[in-house]
């Protein structure tokens, strides 16, 4: 472990004398180092301490919170390069798509940064009678707010989900996954570089079954990013304790490619959509319905791009495809590749693992003749695997783009962008991107994304990601008069002048 490793390590949140577990760089497979494991004691020592800071840090003018958090920008532009090795080292990603990383978490901090006096500045609203009553909303952060979140986006999900949350005024504990906690740390050793104070942000270690309860049951709000099935634990745990939640969980996202696309450019949108960050993304295309008319120069043209994509095993630029995280994801894929091709699907191009360039490499791979009998019809892979269906018609697309129990991203590629306006609209996702695959929504951060269904539970981005972790206070000031009866009057003949007023707001068109 180098020095600046090292440093990292000795501000986690855990006892001197932890337990440890080995950490592994997918590029090669050999140990980087051995992660300290907090306990619970030490998650518990650690919400005591962010709630101490807390308080301080949210009586601070948001102006200050701000230029803190335009510092960690500005910060982590200019330490781009330190960032991108890191994330490669702990993920085994192609850089471009480490990068994309970077440019998330600065979009994210200068957003926020520019527009939380707005967010938490008190709104007055027309109270129950006009100019008798007079009602203002106040916003106030939660308090301390968990982020539990997954290896594949570890600088996006880390950070992203701890902007808002700052800037609101919380402190904010992240518990990363084991693999990509050096990512967490630098992220922290940053904002505190920036001027957020030690104690507001802290990262704890240890396996999700462990430490992800013992976390839940210190915060006052979840931030959850990972697979449904820990998702809906996550949500029965925090509806115990009455805490709200806000989760983006799994998908089966689909790509409808309409008759009048060109499908070059078809191709290049689907090679980034399914093979970004090695198709480790909740967000990535892993089902294509493209018009019959149009499958077979698409599936040629999409096929030579994947073939022509280059494995670098290395940190550094020059790779378009990465390594996938584990040899548990490698088995995940080729048990999926295995299972189609022996139930009639078929390989158009890719569907091996590929040890010689390393240990979790395999091949960017698209499956045609895939039917509902094969896992990879309907479960999500999480890997370089994406199936391509031909469709006669946009409602057929539509239909089939619609069969599933997910809702997080789909896509339409479309010469016609008012006709893809429209059938966007009759998608049941989140987020859906016209003429292109995941970004143009994701980096749209003034607009809130989510998942429907299986998905998961609320949204990041937008006015809604400073929402979820505030708590709303409605101040209500009776100005003049009362609700009981006045001027002498019967409660008969003041209950029938308050019906009359009603009657009156609603006739000359108030609200």
């Amino acid at each position: 472990m180098t020095g600046a490793a090292a440093t990292l390590v000795g501000s986690l949140a855990a006892a001197p004398d932890a337990g440890r577990r080995p950490v592994i760089a997918p590029f090669t497979g050999e140990v980087i180092y051995d992660l300290p494991l907090s306990t619970e004691h030490d998650v518990e020592l650690t919400a005591a301490r962010a709630r101490a800071a807390q308080v301080a840090w949210a009586a601070l003018p948001s102006a200050r919170r701000s230029a803190i958090l335009l510092r960690f920008h500005d910060i982590v532009l200019a330490r781009r390069e330190e960032i991108l090795d890191l994330v490669q080292l702990e993920t085994g990603k192609a850089r471009r798509d480490a990068n994309e990383e970077v440019l998330d978490v600065c979009i994210n901090a200068r957003h926020y940064a520019r527009d939380i006096a707005r967010l938490m500045r008190p709104r007055r609203v027309r109270g129950a009678f006009p100019l008798l009553v007079g009602t203002e909303v106040v916003r106030h952060p939660v308090g301390l707010v968990g982020v539990i979140s997954p290896w594949n986006y570890p600088l996006t999900l880390a950070a992203g989900d701890s902007i808002p949350a700052l800037l609101a005024g919380n402190a904010v504990i992240v518990k990363p996954d084991v693999q990509t906690t050096l990512t967490a740390l630098w992220v922290r050793q940053r904002l505190l570089d920036a001027g957020v104070p030690p104690d507001v942000f802290a990262v704890v270690s240890g396996e999700g079954p462990v430490i992800g309860p013992a976390l839940i049951d210190v915060v006052d709000h979840v931030n959850f990013t990972g697979s449904t099935q820990t998702g809906r634990v996550v949500a029965e745990r925090c509806a115990r304790r009455l805490i709200p939640c806000t989760l983006e969980l799994g998908g089966k996202n689909a790509m409808i490619i309409r008759a009048d696309a060109d499908p070059v450019r078809a191709a290049a949108i689907a090679e980034r959509a399914c093979f970004a960050n090695s198709g480790q993304l909740c967000i990535s295309m892993e089902r294509i319905y493209v018009h019959e008319g149009l499958a077979g120069a698409f599936l040629q043209e999409f096929a030579q791009r994947a073939r022509s994509m280059t494995m670098v095993p290395h940190v550094g630029w020059g790779a378009s495809i990465g390594s996938l995280i584990s040899q548990a994801q490698v088995d995940r894929f080729v048990a999926h590749v295995e299972d189609a091709v022996a139930r009639g699907a078929r390989v158009v191009t890719g569907g091996h693992a590929r040890p010689d360039v390393g240990p979790f490499y395999v091949e960017p791979t698209i499956l045609t003749d895939v039917d509902e009998t094969m896992l990879v019809c309907r479960t999500e892979t999480f890997g370089p695997l994406v199936s391509v269906y031909p469709v006669a018609s946009d409602d057929e697309a539509i239909e089939r783009a619609n069969d599933t129990s997910y809702g997080l991203n789909a896509a339409v590629i479309t010469r016609d962008r008012g006709t893809g306006a429209t059938l966007a609209r009759r998608l049941r996702t989140g987020s859906v991107n016209i003429n292109e695959g995941y970004a143009s929504s994701w980096a749209s951060v003034r607009a809130p994304t989510g998942g429907w269904a299986d998905s998961g539970l609320g949204s990041r981005h937008g006015d809604e990601a400073v929402h979820a972790v505030t708590r709303v206070q409605n101040i209500s000031t009776q100005r003049a008069f009362g609700f009981d009866p006045q001027f002498g009057m019967s409660d008969e003949r003041w209950g029938g002048t308050l019906a009359a007023a009603i009657g009156l707001i609603k006739k000359i068109g108030l609200k």
